[in-house]
């Protein structure tokens, strides 16, 4: 019988345990407990990857503790932008939509976009509009304003500057959220969301939305949630870098991982992390940051979350 396996992130950045409270502390790590078992669940119960990864990063969407849904950061106008992307290993078909407003769930909308359009990638008001045509849950913009988010876009408010939500404030931590699984039958699947980088202008996107940059997945390899500066990840083409390394280079996929984040992405400048598993039920999550906010399920059924450098506790 095949075992599944499944991992998410929340993002990655200046993580450091002496300038987190305990009490946020533990808001986290009960967050990622929660998606995390609910993506596990489906797995458990014979469920598709596909529908696993979109709830773990639909539960993190509707926690203002990330960078994604209703915890979006704000742009430099005040408005929360949001990218998200969904792909599916087996066939390779994909869904995303980038720079939109009101929608609750990005990813289910990109999960819409892969499944009941021909496209691939739909954009800002288009992709709102195609939402309301079959019938997408829009929030108002008082369902994005947290307080702390606010702070962060009013630190910056006025200059030139744009930066990650991580990196503002210690005590104010947000992350793109990603999820990546294999189910019983051996398909696997990648899913990312994000509301970008705070006070960001110009109708800026980042890796998230982008299939084989923030987000890939193809049976024959891995599948990969990318999290970190965007414009490395990009520039470095990251998700789908690492499925190349193992597909034409023989790599393993631990080792075209590291690779990939501990040498190649440094190289041009690039911090970040990413998660992925393999067609075995492998599972990575690898960072070169202080730390990334992440969970897991081996193919044991063995669940661990970890925060910062250090190995992650069982949960």
């Amino acid at each position: 019988m095949r075992r599944t396996a499944i991992a998410i992130h929340g993002g990655a950045g200046t993580l450091l345990k002496a300038e987190m409270s305990p009490t946020k502390e533990k808001a986290y790590l009960a967050a990622l407990e929660v998606a995390l078992k609910a993506g596990h669940e489906v797995l458990k119960n014979d469920g598709t990857s596909l529908d696993a990864v979109e709830i773990a990063v639909r539960s993190m969407e509707d926690s203002p503790l990330f960078n994604a849904g209703k915890g979006s950061v704000f742009t430099a106008d005040g408005t929360h932008e949001m990218d998200a992307s969904i792909m599916n290993g087996k066939g390779r078909s994909a869904g995303a939509v980038c720079g939109i407003t009101g929608v609750k769930n990005p990813i289910h909308l990109a999960r819409k976009v892969m499944e009941e359009t021909e496209h691939v990638m739909l954009a800002g008001r288009g992709a709102e509009e195609f939402a309301r045509g079959i019938g997408m849950d829009f929030m108002p913009p008082e369902y994005f304003h947290d307080a702390l988010r606010h702070a962060q876009w009013m630190s910056v408010r006025g200059t030139d500057t744009i930066a990650l939500d991580h990196d503002i404030d210690p005590e104010k931590k947000l992350g793109t959220v990603g999820a990546v699984a294999i189910d019983i039958n051996g398909n696997l699947a990648a899913a990312t969301s994000t509301g970008g980088m705070t006070n960001k202008k110009f109708g800026r996107i980042g890796d998230s939305p982008i299939i084989g940059s923030g987000t890939y997945a193809n049976n024959a390899t891995c599948a990969v949630s990318c999290t970190g500066s965007g414009e490395f990840f990009i520039r470095g083409v990251v998700a789908y870098e690492v499925s190349a390394l193992m597909e034409f280079k023989g790599l393993s996929l631990k080792e075209a991982c590291e690779t990939v984040i501990k040498d190649r992405l440094i190289q041009i400048g690039g911090d970040g992390g990413l998660i992925a598993v393999d067609r075995s039920g492998n599972l990575c999550l690898i960072f070169n940051t202080a730390g990334m906010y992440r969970g897991q399920v081996n193919s044991s059924g063995e669940m661990s979350l970890g925060i910062y450098g250090e190995e992650s506790a069982k949960a």
